[in-house]
C-alpha cells in the first residue's frame, strides 16, 4: 500500500553568480554540505539515508549523485542517483525520491539538485567520421526538424506571443530584487541557507531603480523586451531536501511537506516557457485542488516574461493581488539561477514559508525546462 511522501527537512547553499563567489568550486564541494546538512536535520528519525538522488544538467558525469554522497561522508553503503530534466532536474528527483518512499522501496531520500556552471566542462561533437571535434555552448534541446531556441530568445518570443510588456517584465524585476533584500535583513533566509566558504548571503540581490532598468538595451532580440536586468544570472548553487513515509514524520513529531501529486507537461518546444501552465494545470487535476486554495507558489524566474506570462495564464497577479503568494521573497531574478539546483531552490523556499502554517495549507512549485517542458509539485502542510 502507498504511503504518504514528506519533505522533512530543506536546505540551500547561498546563491553565487557563475564566475564569482563559488567560481572555484566543483559540484560535489558545493552539494556535500547541504546534504550533510539535510542528514542533521533527521537524525532524530533514527534511520539511515537509503538513496541519494540530485538533479544536474553541466556537470563533469560519472554519476554525480553518488559523488557527492561520498563526499558528504554517507557511507559507501549509500548509492546515489543523477537526473537530467535541465531546469527542472531539482525537481525531479525530488518526484523520484518521492515515488521511492511512497512505494515503499526506501524510507529515507535526500533528493535535489546542483549546478556549478562555473567549472562545468567543456563540450565537443564531431559531426562526421573523421572530422575534428568541435565545442558547442549547450546540448540539444530538440533533434533537427524542431524548433532548438536559446532560453533568452524563447523568452522574448513568449512576451510577443502573451503580449508581456517590457514597463512589466522590469516591474517584475524590481520586486523580485526588493523582495528578496527584505527577506534577507529579516533572516527569513537564514534558516534554510548552509554557509559555503565562509558565505552566508546571496551574492546577487541588490537595490533596482526603475529608471535605471528602462535604459537598459534588449540582450537577445533587437528592439525586444527582455534585457540582463529583466533576466535571472546563470549561477552555482545546491539545494536538497529530505523525503520520508509519513508513518516516521509523525513518530518523531517533525515539521513537514507532503507531496499531494507530481507532474510533467510537454508544450511546443519553440515557446519552452510555457511549460508550467499544462503542468500546474495537470497536477491541479490530479490533486482534487483549486489555484485558489494554494497559499505559496514558487515558480523558479529564469525571466520575468517567461513567469508573467505564465502567471497571466493561470489567473494570478504577482505585481497585484498576489504579490503575497508568488515569490513572496523574491526568486531566481533576485537570487540567481542554478539550472539542476533551482527546482530543488523552489522547494526548499516553500519549506521555510510555510514553516508554521496551519496543517493542511497547500504550496505550489513549477518550472519551466528548455525543450519544451514543464514540471510542476503540489505540496500540503501536515
Amino acid at each position: 500500500m502507498d504511503e504518504h511522501a514528506v519533505v522533512v527537512a530543506a536546505r540551500r547553499t547561498p546563491i553565487g553568480t557563475a564566475g564569482h563567489a563559488f567560481r572555484s568550486l566543483t559540484p560535489d564541494r558545493l552539494a556535500a554540505p547541504v546534504i550533510e546538512a539535510v542528514a542533521r536535520d533527521v537524525a532524530p528519525l533514527g534511520v539511515p539515508v537509503d538513496d541519494v538522488v540530485l538533479g544536474n544538467c553541466t556537470g563533469p558525469g560519472g554519476n554525480l549523485a553518488r559523488v557527492c554522497a561520498l563526499a558528504a561522508g554517507m557511507g559507501h553503503e549509500v548509492p546515489g542517483v543523477t537526473v537530467d530534466r535541465q531546469c527542472g532536474s531539482g525537481l525531479a528527483a525530488i518526484l523520484l525520491a518521492a515515488q521511492a518512499v511512497r512505494c515503499g522501496e526506501a524510507d529515507l531520500v535526500v533528493a535535489g539538485g546542483v549546478e556549478s556552471a562555473s567549472t562545468a566542462p567543456l563540450r565537443a561533437h564531431r559531426r562526421r567520421e573523421g572530422e575534428p571535434a568541435v565545442p558547442y555552448e549547450r546540448a540539444p534541446f530538440a533533434p533537427e526538424g524542431h524548433p532548438d531556441p536559446d532560453m533568452g530568445p524563447a523568452a522574448e518570443a513568449l512576451a510577443a506571443a502573451r503580449g508581456v510588456t517590457r514597463e512589466r517584465q522590469d516591474a517584475y524585476a524590481c520586486r523580485s530584487h526588493a523582495r528578496a533584500l527584505a527577506a534577507r535583513e529579516a533572516g527569513r533566509f537564514a534558516r534554510e541557507i548552509v554557509p559555503i566558504g565562509g558565505r552566508v548571503d546571496d551574492q546577487r540581490p541588490r537595490v533596482l531603480r526603475p529608471a535605471s532598468l528602462a535604459r537598459l538595451p534588449a540582450a537577445f532580440v533587437p528592439g525586444g523586451t527582455v534585457t540582463a536586468g529583466n533576466s535571472s544570472p546563470v549561477s552555482d548553487g545546491a539545494a536538497a531536501v529530505a523525503i520520508v513515509p509519513e508513518r516516521l514524520r509523525a513518530a518523531a513529531g517533525l515539521p513537514g511537506l507532503r507531496l499531494l501529486a507530481g507532474a510533467v507537461a510537454g508544450c511546443d518546444p519553440a515557446l519552452p516557457g510555457w511549460g508550467p501552465v499544462p503542468a500546474v494545470r495537470r497536477v491541479l487535476r490530479r490533486a482534487g485542488a483549486d489555484l485558489e486554495r494554494v497559499a505559496a507558489v514558487e515558480i523558479v524566474e529564469a525571466f520575468a516574461a517567461q513567469v508573467l506570462a505564465v502567471t497571466d495564464a493561470l489567473g494570478l497577479d504577482p505585481l497585484g493581488a498576489d504579490s503575497e503568494r508568488v515569490c513572496a521573497d523574491g526568486g531566481a531574478l533576485a537570487l540567481g539561477h542554478p539550472w539542476g539546483a533551482s527546482g530543488a531552490v523552489v522547494v526548499t523556499r516553500l519549506f521555510s514559508r510555510l514553516a508554521g502554517a496551519p496543517p493542511g495549507t497547500l504550496g505550489l512549485a513549477a518550472v519551466a525546462v528548455g525543450g519544451g517542458l514543464g514540471i510542476a509539485a503540489l505540496f500540503e502542510v501536515v
